[in-house]
């Protein structure tokens, strides 16, 4: 039995559940007095770190947090909306259950509070070092039922994890070993929580053995395909490169099994595209799917069947599940080089990303 999730970044917002007008909690995030905060941490079962913050703080560092702020405030709002529309019996949100409705509440409103404080936390950090605190923006989010919210989540929090990996590494090779204890602690935090998702959707709690690493700009990327607006410039705010996203056109029929997938993304305004426009060709000699699985070296494989319509490119490359026991979040890069020793090399020859494949194996 297979419980499975696809969910390229290019289509995340192809459709809007009901949301309060307000995307917000109405606790005074993402500024809560003393009191708010109070209350917060009750229902988040603890509170901010307050041991005093590292002493200094490589400039390179400060991006590092604005990603975790920009993405804790895009969970915030998913995760208030998600209980908004159970609370209300929103249609597709409905739990007849009354027990089973409580139940999946109070987790929620714990997982809320708790994205709350990781937000506040980061936000923390960059004020103090002076940097520029992304405020929280307005949102579109693309499920409009109960599983399909918790598959989301259960993916989005999945590429965190990666995510949370590269900025642990980020942070010792700038030298600022003091937050790692800090991020680490959030890793643990997020891949509970993810467990409980995948009990929901009947699938293995546990993952993987070694979750699948990501970058940085891949989960920027991916999370700009549910902004409607912000109320800032994001480029010039947050110095994360933004990549094209990439689809997942046959995700109705990805299983557990080597096959073809095949892809599409939209290269326009992408510089390294333009000696492959239109060339089908030379788009098969030189571009690669590059997967990242586990922790696995970055995986390879071909483009082939390359078609253009504009600056749009459909695609395919193997996806050799059974070689790489690739369940769990794969990752996936239409990248310039086969030849990539590093996920940071993978980044480097980037088209577009993500592409996200998510495989699980049901209980039996």
């Amino acid at each position: 039995m297979l419980c499975k999730s696809i969910l390229s970044a290019a289509v995340l917002a192809s459709s809007a559940f009901a949301r309060p007008a307000s995307q917000l909690p109405a606790d005074g995030f993402p500024n809560p007095d003393a009191k708010q905060l109070s209350a917060i941490s009750g229902e988040a079962d603890g509170t901010l770190p307050n041991g005093p913050p590292p002493p200094t703080l490589n400039a390179s560092s400060i991006p590092i947090f604005q990603l975790i702020n920009f993405n804790e405030n895009f969970e915030v709002a998913f995760f208030n909306s998600l209980i908004h529309n159970i609370t209300t019996g929103v249609s597709g949100f409905q739990i007849p259950f009354d027990q089973e409705k409580k139940a999946l509440l109070s987790v929620l409103r714990t997982v809320l509070a708790q994205e709350e404080l990781h937000s506040i936390n980061a936000a923390g950090v960059i004020s103090h070092f002076g940097g520029v605190v992304p405020a929280p923006c307005v949102y579109k989010f693309p499920t409009t039922d109960v599983i399909g919210a918790i598959s989301l989540a259960e993916t989005f929090t999945s590429l965190v994890l990666g995510t949370l990996q590269d900025a642990s590494e980020g942070l010792s090779i700038n030298g600022d070993h003091g937050p790692v204890r800090a991020v680490g602690s959030v890793i643990g935090q997020e891949g509970e929580q993810t467990g409980y998702f995948r009990s929901l959707l009947n699938a293995r709690p546990s993952e993987k053995p070694f979750l699948t690493t990501s970058l940085a700009e891949f989960a920027f990327s991916a999370l700009q395909d549910f902004i409607v607006s912000c109320p800032f410039d994001i480029a010039s705010t947050i110095p994360i490169p933004i990549h094209p996203t990439i689809a997942v056109l046959n995700d109705s029929s990805v299983a557990v099994k080597n096959e073809s997938l095949t892809f599409t993304a939209d290269l326009t305004n992408v510089s390294a595209a333009q000696p492959f426009y239109g060339n089908a060709g030379a788009v098969d000699m030189g571009l690669f799917m590059t997967y990242f699985t586990g922790q696995d070296a970055p995986l390879s494989m071909p483009v082939t069947n390359a078609s253009w319509t504009g600056n749009v490119l459909t695609f395919t490359a193997a996806f050799p599940y059974h070689e790489y026991v690739m369940d769990g979040l794969t990752i996936g890069a239409l990248t310039t080089s086969g030849n990539l020793s590093s996920p940071a090399a993978v980044g480097a020859a980037t088209l577009a990303a993500p592409a996200l494949i998510n495989l699980a194996n049901h209980i039996v």
